[in-house]
């Protein structure tokens, strides 16, 4: 089986020793150059925008805003560990934050009821997705492009094309909208899960038994990795994710509409695919995932603070996505010609 190694076109220990600290830097400077070209972004809209952009005000509303985005992207990034796409995180979130209003105020459920109920049934979409990719042999890209279909489909019969609207318990309002040190909750729970996921991915088993799953299935099933669980596994995730990610977004529109939603799927894909081309540049990980969020909330909120048009975040989002297919494409021919 090749190396968990052998995607990633950070330079290794080895490379690195015994080389002056000017080249060290330089050959560093792949790996974490999009962390400096957002730190760049930063000090650049601060110098710029000093009375608007610095401020502690516009830090929440980047963090309150984008807080979702990251928890789908990083939502996505688990299947991507393993090879394979998750688009439902786009789709699932429409019908997960209708259903997370409709139970309380339709049938009368007690919030934290509520919430189970979507979390569970996120896990069982995760389920089919990965049953579809791993039994049926369906491509990801199909099986989550169709069942994501199915569950717009769901939230458009559910609401009828109405707002659902109704009268939410304080505490359901809490789980999105309370400030912890003056910051938005949900800027921790995304620290939470980065942490935990970071950890899980990088040092237990289950993450390297992904990442060998993503760089060669066929040789991760002959050294005895049971690809078909961890597969079906990191489907699970993404779902569990997604639902919960839709639950603070109910807390946080207090009304359900089926056409809020599926304008996450583009910023949360380009989140994760610029997470390949930093940090472990050519390999999906955790911190990169953060950082591509970032560089986008940092950037969308700097132009729009210059006064930029309503299209201007879409035209960002699908820019930067091209633009982190081609680094990360370029990146990988150039360490497979250096590795001949």
């Amino acid at each position: 089986m090749p190396s968990i190694e052998s995607n990633a076109i950070e330079p290794t220990k080895d490379e690195l020793a015994g080389l002056p600290p000017l080249v060290k830097l330089m050959r560093m400077l792949p790996s974490y150059g999009l962390v400096i070209l957002t730190v760049a972004l930063i000090v650049l809209f601060s110098i710029l925008l000093p009375t608007t952009f610095p401020t502690v005000l516009n830090l929440r509303a980047i963090l309150s805003d984008k807080a979702i985005i990251a928890l789908l992207s990083l939502a996505a990034m688990i299947p991507m560990v393993a090879g394979r796409i998750d688009l439902t995180v786009g789709y699932g979130i429409v019908l997960w934050h209708i259903l997370a209003i409709s139970l309380q105020t339709m049938y009368g459920l007690p919030w934290p009821m509520a919430v189970a109920i979507v979390l569970c049934l996120g896990v069982l979409v995760g389920v089919l997705n990965g049953l579809l990719v791993e039994v049926a042999r369906i491509d990801s890209f199909i099986a989550t492009l169709g069942t994501g279909t199915i569950l717009y489909a769901l939230a458009l019969w559910h609401t009828g094309g109405r707002q659902m609207v109704g009268v939410l318990p304080d505490a359901f309002y809490a789980v999105n909208g309370t400030f912890v040190f003056g910051l938005p909750i949900t800027a921790y729970y995304v620290l939470a899960i980065t942490i935990a996921l970071w950890v899980v991915l990088d040092y237990t088993p289950i993450g390297r038994y992904l990442y060998a799953i993503g760089a060669n299935q066929r040789a991760a099933e002959l050294n005895g990795i049971p690809t078909r669980k961890f597969v079906v596994g990191a489907f699970v995730a993404s779902g569990l994710l997604t639902a919960f990610a839709g639950v603070l977004l109910a807390s946080k529109l207090r009304i359900g509409q089926a056409s809020v939603g599926l304008e996450f799927l583009l910023p949360a894909l380009v989140g994760a695919f610029l997470g390949s081309t930093t940090i472990k540049p050519g390999r999906v990980n955790v911190w990169g995932t953060i950082i591509g969020v970032m560089i986008l909330a940092v950037g969308i909120a700097g132009i729009q603070q210059f006064g930029g048009s309503f299209w201007v975040e879409p035209l960002f989002n699908g820019a930067t996505l091209l633009i982190a297919i081609g680094i990360a494409g370029y990146a990988q021919r150039k360490k497979g010609a250096g590795s001949k």
